[in-house]
């Protein structure tokens, strides 16, 4: 489990949860890239970011968001209407909304207990035959 201190989760900013969970969901993709055997780095970079944008974000999002449970949803929903001072470039504002809203809650997850929630989160948002 990974210690976020003394401090009650529900305590942190969405968007500082946004920030880490953009991290942690990166490092998923890319494990889950390179578990699946060995190739030219030039090539895992392209399929990483693919997937590592807020279209995508947000098509898991919508894929996982009825296996929630309520405090994930709440944590989702917070992250989804915190303000941004920009946004992204060649996203919609619905994309890029959702897309904050996942990146909170894979922060929150990672917090909670470590990465396995999240990637089991991923995997099931993602599905075999996009990677």
């Amino acid at each position: 489990m990974v210690s976020s201190g003394r401090r009650d989760l529900r305590s942190y900013s969405p968007l500082t949860l946004a920030y880490i969970g953009d991290g942690v969901y990166e490092l998923i993709i890319r494990t889950i890239l390179v578990k699946k055997g060995n190739c030219p780095v030039n090539r895992l970079h392209k399929k990483a970011s693919s997937l590592v944008k807020a279209g995508p974000q947000s098509a898991i999002m919508e894929v996982i968001e009825e296996k929630l449970t309520p405090e994930e949803l709440s944590v989702n929903r917070r992250g989804r209407n915190a303000h941004w001072p920009t946004m992204a470039k060649h996203t919609t504002m619905a994309d890029y909304r959702r897309a904050t809203g996942f990146e909170a809650l894979m922060g929150y997850l990672y917090f909670k207990g470590g990465l396995h929630t999240d990637a089991r989160l991923v995997r099931m948002g993602i599905g075999e035959d996009i990677l």
